[in-house]
């Protein structure tokens, strides 16, 4: 799978207001139904990850281990960022294909 693909979709999806980020925004978004798809970085906590994991099988949104803080956090125009939530359909559906590669 090519990273910067899947980055480079990122940013554009975080540019077009297709994503929240951080823990409470992830989580608030995964709770409203708002989220599509929800990438966790390979680097968090394993309380972090076990919560997220927790979260997504119970409301049914598939979520990702992927890149670390610091390049997720980058391809938004952010700082470090241990999780977000894609809240787009078409985004989600580009992202999920380039995960599942």
């Amino acid at each position: 799978m090519e990273k910067n693909k899947f980055f480079s979709l990122l940013g554009l999806a975080a540019r077009s207001r297709n994503v929240v980020s951080g823990e409470f925004m992830t989580e608030r978004a995964i709770k409203s139904g708002a989220a599509v798809l929800v990438v966790v970085s390979a680097e968090a906590s394993d309380n972090t990850q076990k919560l997220f994991r927790n979260k997504c099988e119970y409301y049914q949104v598939p979520m990702y281990l992927f890149g670390t803080k610091e390049e997720l956090g980058h391809s938004m125009g952010k700082e470090q960022r241990s999780s977000l939530a894609i809240t787009d359909e078409g985004f989600a559906e580009s992202i999920r294909k380039l995960l599942d590669q």
